[in-house]
């Protein structure tokens, strides 16, 4: 089956509604310690915000997407008048688990050394499970805008949290926007092994089934390696109708352009890992058609005005359309800064101060359970139209354009 092009209806991202601590617009000035001089602080304690998560590495543009994210939100905030100014700092992981618990031993330091008060990341499922139990320990709190590992909430954490819905919910999005959008009959299953990547695959392997939908082959690959002709043959051997992804967009650029050389010509479909513009970079012309699902929002596209000018204010600092988890960041540091601003000053303050949050932000309505889970879910869809990673809005409002 050729890949199909959708479009959207309702456009629109259900879930935006006004921003509660949206300020000013941003400054096009680039500043990487995200301070800003703007305004006046109403405290003589300094205090810090970080981002962890990859800023290097093969798959570093969805951290970045969500240090950009953060970094934006300070500098909206710290220009305004009469704010606690918020420093910033960055613990670049690597999208490594080894590297994320150093960086998370790191950021131990830092809460006594430069008054850390919470962290946006970790981004990836694999350097949570690795970071998290020392993050815990240490009683920082901490906001993920990026890994969505259904295990994670079940450790017991107390000072984790989560801003998109988990695998849970977009494996079996997945499955059944598939085979109820899609009419897929035969999906081939891959994934990279990771904590994410498997975790998504399983989710996605066991509902298929549940809809009826054959999953043939069911294989896994090495993200790390560069030919995948063993899977590919197996692949299109099976000729199925879909092929689904669970990993990161550098391993599947690899394994659409190796499928569209082997002249397999069935539906690629992928999560969040592989929802980035790099995607059709890496890939060129056969990433064009693929389809990507995210508990995320682009958060592009609306008529909102407070999302419209988020788009805006992205665009102007940093000369690209938000993309992957780059609202769902925003709004976890905005979280982070109404706190500070309600005079919650210490790791633990701002940790009770989360409990208590129903934040209208960017990218969807956010409360967390006690568990840190958020409370409701939604799943996006976009595709590569052209070469362009294109949103085209909730799972259950994207229908097949007529004729294709």
């Amino acid at each position: 089956m050729t890949s199909k092009v959708f479009r959207s209806i309702g456009v629109g991202i259900a879930a935006t509604a006004v921003l509660a601590a949206a300020g000013a617009c941003g400054s096009s000035k680039k500043n990487d310690n995200g301070g800003g001089n703007g305004g006046n602080s109403n405290s003589s304690k300094s205090v810090t915000i970080a981002y962890m998560g990859a800023q290097t590495g093969a798959d570093a543009q969805l951290g970045i997407n969500g240090s950009n994210g953060v970094q934006l939100a300070l500098e909206e905030h710290n220009a305004k008048k009469g704010v606690t100014q918020v420093k910033y700092t960055v613990y670049d992981t690597q999208g490594d688990p080894t590297q994320a618990s150093s960086q998370a031993r790191k950021a131990i330091q830092d809460v006594k050394a430069k008054s850390l008060v919470g962290i946006v990341g970790p981004a990836f499922s694999g350097e949570s499970k690795t970071s998290l139990p020392i993050l815990d320990q240490a009683k920082i709190p901490n906001i993920t805008p990026t890994a969505t590992n259904v295990d994670l909430a079940k450790q017991g954490y107390k000072y984790w949290h989560r801003a998109l819905a988990n695998d849970a919910v977009q494996g079996p999005g997945d499955a059944d926007f598939m085979a109820k959008t899609l009419k897929a009959k035969d999906v081939a299953v891959i994934d990279d092994q990771s904590d994410y990547g498997k975790g998504l695959g399983d989710a996605v392997r066991a509902q298929l089934k549940t809809d009826g939908v054959t999953v043939n082959p069911s294989d896994k690959i090495d993200p790390k390696a560069s030919d995948y002709s063993s899977t590919v043959n197996e692949i299109k051997a099976a000729n199925p109708d879909t092929v689904f992804f669970a990993g990161y967009y550098s391993a599947a650029a690899k394994l659409i352009k190796q499928l569209r050389d082997a002249g397999v010509k069935a539906t690629f479909m992928a999560g969040d890992g592989s929802q980035d513009g790099k995607l059709a970079d890496e890939a060129g012309p056969s990433a064009n058609g693929a389809i990507l699902s995210c508990t995320c929002s682009l958060a592009v596209g609306s008529s909102d005005p407070t999302v419209a000018a988020f788009d805006k204010n992205y665009q102007a600092k940093w000369g690209s359309a938000p993309s992957t988890y780059s609202s769902e960041a925003l709004d976890a540091t905005n979280i982070f800064l109404q706190a500070i601003d309600a005079g919650k000053t210490t790791p633990d303050a701002i940790n009770d101060y989360l409990k208590t949050v129903d934040y209208k932000g960017v990218s969807k309505q956010i409360s967390f359970a006690p568990t840190g889970e958020l409370k409701g879910s939604l799943l996006f869809i976009s595709e590569i139209i052209k070469g362009k990673l294109t949103y085209l809005g909730e799972a259950a409002t994207v229908q097949p354009k007529p004729g294709s």
